[in-house]
């Protein structure tokens, strides 16, 4: 396989991480899963945007592999990814080890 493709996705899954991270929002919706599992519901209200912006927001973070969901009934849950900070470490130019060496 050609590894000027493979390079060049990964560049691209890269940028795609590092842009649904540049948002206000989507970052204010990272850290408030970072307490733990909310309900859409739940993040409407401590988001002040409209349902559809929000859900908009949550479907970006949720193609990056930021976030994951689980249905309860008829209420979607949200959670962060288990792997959501080693995919933004691995996003970024520089790798940092704990501490902020390379």
């Amino acid at each position: 396989m050609d590894s000027t493709i493979l390079d060049s996705t990964s560049l691209e899954a890269r940028a795609a991480i590092l842009s649904a991270l540049s948002d206000p929002i989507r970052l204010q919706i990272l850290d408030d899963l970072a307490s733990g599992r909310q309900c859409v519901c739940e993040l409407q209200e401590m988001i002040d945007v409209a349902p559809n912006l929000l859900s908009y927001h949550l479907r970006v973070l949720r193609e990056v592999g930021l976030v994951e969901t689980s249905r309860r009934g008829r209420w979607v849950d949200y959670r962060l990814a288990p792997t959501a900070f080693d995919r933004v470490q691995e996003s970024l130019p520089i790798r940092l080890t704990p501490g902020g060496r390379r």
